[in-house]
């Protein structure tokens, strides 16, 4: 079952383009998750991303990138896995769920393929015209939903967990992909991305490796307390996974290179902006 909350309309930080928004409801995994919903005003079709979230969960920096993908005139759902879950300061309780999941390919397929066929039923969108995006644990849904053959134009994966580098894996893969992490990052360091993208390679796929200087474990996320406010500087005063840090500059670079891909992808659509 599929519930729609009432949309709200937003202007959105990347224009003055108005925005729609509202929450999914949804069922998978013995879970309801409360996925995001993000859609242009206006008539289509549009462009669809999925997002998937970091191991926290659906928090509000990936809201905010499907309301701006919307306000780019892209329909955006950040889906949830975590069934509404938020896991700020208690690092153990969120390993205890994510570390399950990433071992079980078939789980994280099926998490993704429910929050794909939301955004794929939704009015004006594009089904020949769908792009990913994901950041850490939710890259490696984006990435196994692409090995089942989730015909993605264009994926963006941020310090994501990884599949097997396996290149026979990812032979029926037509995506661009782009890889994302900082040169600090001790769970998806450098190397692992570039051995990834040596199974890339080997597939035939287009792919291409960003490696951000300086920058830490989820180099994106504003530091926050305790509670969840925000704090000052670059470290969480809350409890994290090892390596965690914030980037400002390379978190805005970070973003741009996604959407440069995701213009890069659907050019003609790009234009008429």
């Amino acid at each position: 079952m599929v519930v729609v909350w009432p949309s709200f309309l937003t202007c959105s930080r990347e224009s003055e383009v108005m925005v729609a928004t509202r929450e999914v409801t949804y069922d998978v995994d013995g879970l309801s998750m409360t996925a995001h919903l993000a859609r242009p005003e206006g008539e289509g079709p549009w462009p669809a991303v999925l997002i998937g979230h970091d191991g926290v969960g659906l928090d509000e920096y990936q809201r905010q990138r499907a309301d701006d993908l919307a306000a780019r005139g892209y329909l955006a759902l950040a889906m949830d896995y975590h069934g509404g879950e938020l896991f700020f300061d208690r690092p153990d309780a969120m390993l205890a769920r994510v570390m399950p999941l990433l071992a079980d390919a078939e789980r994280m397929r099926a998490i993704g393929q429910v929050a794909l066929d939301v955004l794929l039923a939704q009015p004006d969108v594009d089904p020949d015209r769908i792009a990913a995006l994901g950041y850490g644990a939710g890259g490696h849904i984006i990435l196994e939903l692409a090995r089942l053959g989730v015909p993605f134009k264009a994926i963006a994966v941020v310090h994501p967990s990884l599949p097997e580098a396996r290149g026979e894996y990812w032979t029926d893969v037509l995506s661009t992909v782009l890889l994302c992490t900082g040169s600090e990052d001790p769970l998806c360091t450098p190397e692992q991305l570039l051995t990834f993208g040596c199974a890339l390679e080997e597939a035939g796929l287009d792919w291409r490796v960003n490696i951000y200087g300086g920058a830490k474990h989820a180099f994106w996320a504003r530091p926050r307390n305790p509670d969840g406010s925000p704090a000052q500087g670059t470290s969480h005063t809350m409890a994290t996974v090892p390596g965690v840090g914030y980037h400002a500059k390379h978190a805005a670079r970070a973003w741009q290179a996604v959407l440069d891909l995701f213009d890069e992808t659907f050019p003609a659509f790009a234009q008429t902006r």
